[in-house]
């Protein structure tokens, strides 16, 4: 059995360097990478292009990476919760590149499943489909989208075993899955790490062959980015 595990976070980040396309997982705050992203603002890399569905609040998440001026440029499709990010993109320090969020999970999906480009209808008629090519099927214009080019796909499972098979719990189900597998190399951090062949085979949500690199992570959060609460009677 093909052994994925890594000792810890720093080993799981080798190889990272400036410049580098990241996917990052996560739906808001729910299932994000928080042990990577640690880490990531810890080495202090920078010029980032990272893509992932939010960019965080302004202490948490991605946020802690664009207060540090580690991120050039932002590709996600919902940014309304973090002041800092729209501070950042109205000024000019920060590019940004709006995808409508279907759109953004296809382009993952695609470059997992070795995709090159796909059409949707999504965007058509906007900003988004300006500069790309359009094309009629049935009477509707669709869009031309490429996949994503990433060097590395963080993503955040709740378990996992040594050959990488991830099981993804509620809403962190929606965009990590679609990173495993995306990107040049592709390092999930669990919860829980297993050995090999504990995992039953029919809850397994992404197979390892997916997967380069797994560790356990440590300290989780897990905030809640809006809390609404009924008040007591």
């Amino acid at each position: 059995m093909i052994r994925k595990t890594v000792a810890n976070v720093e080993e799981a980040l080798k190889g990272i360097q400036d410049g580098m396309t990241l996917m990052l997982g996560g739906f808001g705050l729910c299932g994000i990478p928080e042990n990577t992203i640690t880490e990531l603002v810890r080495t202090g890399i920078k010029d980032l292009t990272c893509i992932s569905n939010n960019a965080g609040v302004d202490d948490f998440g991605l946020g802690l990476l664009l207060y540090k001026n580690q991120i050039k440029k932002m590709i996600s499709s919902y940014v309304g919760e973090n002041d800092e990010f729209e501070r950042q993109m109205l000024s000019g320090e920060l590019e940004v590149e709006l995808t409508p969020q279907g759109t953004l999970a296809e382009k993952c999906r695609a470059a997992q499943a070795g995709f090159p480009a796909f059409y949707t209808p999504a965007g058509y008629g906007t900003e988004v489909a300006e500069g790309k090519e359009t094309r009629a099927f049935n009477g509707k214009m669709y869009v031309l989208e490429e996949a994503f080019k990433a060097d590395f796909a963080f993503v955040k499972a709740w378990k996992g075993d040594e050959a990488g098979n991830l099981i993804f719990k509620g809403t962190a189900r929606n965009f990590n899955p679609a990173m495993c597998g995306a990107a040049r190399i592709t390092v999930a951090e669990v919860e829980e790490l297993v050995p090999a062949g504990e995992l039953d085979p029919n809850q397994i949500h992404v197979p390892g062959i997916f997967v380069q690199r797994i560790f356990q992570g440590t300290n989780y959060e897990k905030r809640i980015e809006q809390l609404t609460v009924r008040k007591r009677s």
